[in-house]
């Protein structure tokens, strides 16, 4: 390592306490198999004063879904094997099952079941086990889209994969993890960590900053192939020895992980196998981050240069910038220049976009800057030169038959239709989803709508809908039983030729197109 690499890295270790201020965490950078950066800081439980160390236990939360796909591969060459036990897993779908392909590449069109709990009425901390899951997905009798069409993360994809895994082995699915995965890649400490009310060695995640200050988060969901992955940074250190050690063997587990995968329409897809495909300083990479109450992680693998980075957040800064950080501290690289700042495009507003129902709102977010609100968060994107907006993933531009949204990462590109002035017709009722045996609750109190979701997991807060345009509300949804909430829900109210509201269409990204009628 050159002394000015070395220089690089040493600020780097020194800075991110500070940029990124918590109890504790850790990072580790390698190239080539060798370890440039193995530091850990602060505490993995301050309340018992436990140090935060390479060996501390930590909940990887989705990082998990790679290595149930890494147990998959091993398990399955051909996975399309599971695809009748997983179609037995949903007993009451109508239509065509996703494969085991669709899920393992998030593209089964399965409603994601986090996001769906919040409709049954599940309060943000309440449990979330073996029974609630099962019930939400056997539930299941319709898909937001066709197969193999689109891309939208779902988190059951993996746990269904995990099980099915599991029931054509024979064998529990830590067991395979072990026996197929840690072991292989020497991976001694790491465990399936399923309950996420605690971790064995005693580290806590945190919710708060600074300026609030930090109390311990409480979760209660329980994880298998979705999110279940216990590992200290010295276990995912191990992991990415094994990727680079493994690079050139055709048949290594993550070679096949990160190979390319396609929609069915041939288009290249950027997610598969548990793995995001993309783009950092220019360069090609594959990783995924990991998030809950009080857990921030991330991993990014970059093949051409044998490169790999590690970060682990026992509190909620934002693991992915750290990671890419190091990324640029390792290859001296800039991390962009101050793009010319052009002034907001006319088309500016709100609007719905007509396969998914859900609303678009797009509005200024600073110099040269929009923000984009319609999938799972906000998005900010640079306005260009010829009046269009994007940030690599997304691209608003002006045709002749009006605005367009482009999508790539989802396969989908759609006209977006204007939506008229908020409507002020009356809203208030109580409606039912047939699909759900779910209701939601509006009522204007004191002339301000509010809207709230219940159903077998409970009775959900009542929360302030904000009026889009035309009949289209959103129910803001900050806080879920996954901390990665679902985000606003679109609410299309329906009304019959006198004016009178009869059922609303609700959705969100990760669970698009539910029906309810009004019942009173």
């Amino acid at each position: 390592m050159t002394q000015s690499l070395a220089a690089r890295l040493d600020h780097l270790a020194r800075s991110l306490p500070q940029v990124h201020a918590g109890p504790g965490g850790a990072i580790a950078v390698l190239r080539a198999g060798e370890v440039l950066l193995r530091h850990a800081w602060g505490y993995a439980n301050a309340e018992r004063r436990i140090p935060f160390t390479p060996a501390t236990l930590f909940r990887m939360c989705s990082v998990t879904k790679q290595f149930t796909c890494a147990v998959l591969l091993d398990s399955c060459p051909d996975p399309s094997i599971l695809d009748p036990a997983l179609r037995a897993r949903l007993p009451l779908l109508e239509g065509p099952a996703p494969g085991a392909l669709h899920l393992a590449h998030n593209q089964s069109g399965l409603r994601d079941y986090w996001a769906v709990a919040m409709l049954h009425g599940a309060p943000a901390e309440s449990a979330f086990g073996e029974v609630e899951s099962a019930r939400v997905i056997v539930g299941t009798r319709s898909l937001h889209f066709a197969p193999g069409t689109r891309y939208s993360y779902c988190n059951q994809n993996f746990r269904l994969l995990s099980d099915a895994v599991a029931g054509h082995t024979g064998r529990s699915f830590a067991e395979l993890l072990r026996t197929q995965i840690f072991d292989r890649a020497g991976m001694a400490s790491a465990i399936l960590a399923a309950d996420t009310r605690a971790m064995p060695d005693g580290t806590e995640g945190y919710e708060g900053t600074v300026a609030t200050g930090f109390r311990a988060a409480e979760n209660r969901i329980l994880w298998t192939g979705d999110a279940g992955l216990g590992a200290s940074l010295d276990d995912m250190i191990a992991w990415e020895r094994h990727i680079d050690a493994t690079r050139d063997d055709p048949d290594g587990l993550y070679r096949r992980l990160s190979a390319p995968v396609a929609f069915a329409n041939g288009a290249a897809a950027p997610y598969g196998f548990g793995l995001g495909r993309g783009m950092e300083l220019g360069r090609a990479t594959t990783g995924h981050g990991g998030a809950l109450r009080g857990w921030r992680s991330h991993r990014i693998h970059m093949a051409a240069e044998r490169l790999s980075v590690v970060v682990l957040f026992n509190h909620m800064a934002d693991a992915q910038a750290a990671a890419v950080e190091a990324l640029a501290a390792v290859l001296d690289a800039p991390r962009g220049n101050a793009a010319a700042e052009h002034p907001a495009p006319a088309w500016l507003g709100a609007y719905a976009e007509p396969e998914t129902g859900l609303a678009v709102r797009i509005d200024p977010a600073g110099p040269g800057q929009l923000r984009l609100r319609y999938g799972h968060s906000a998005e900010r994107l640079e306005i260009l030169a010829d009046g269009s907006a994007g940030n690599g993933r997304t691209r608003l531009h002006l045709a002749g038959d009006g605005l367009h949204m482009d999508r790539p990462q989802e396969n989908h590109a759609a006209r977006l239709q204007p939506l008229a002035p908020a409507a002020a017709a009356p809203i208030a009722g109580r409606y039912r989803c047939e699909e759900l045996d779910a209701e939601l609750l509006v009522t204007e109190a004191g002339a301000v709508a509010y809207g709230g979701f219940s159903g077998f997991l409970g009775q959900g807060r009542m929360e302030k809908l904000e009026p889009v345009g035309g009949d289209t509300w959103v129910l803001p949804c900050p806080r879920a039983l996954d901390h990665t909430p679902p985000g606003d829900w679109t609410l299309a109210f329906r009304r019959d030729s006198g004016g009178a509201t009869t059922g609303v269409t609700l959705g969100c990204w990760l669970a698009r197109r539910l029906d309810y009628v009004l019942i009173g």
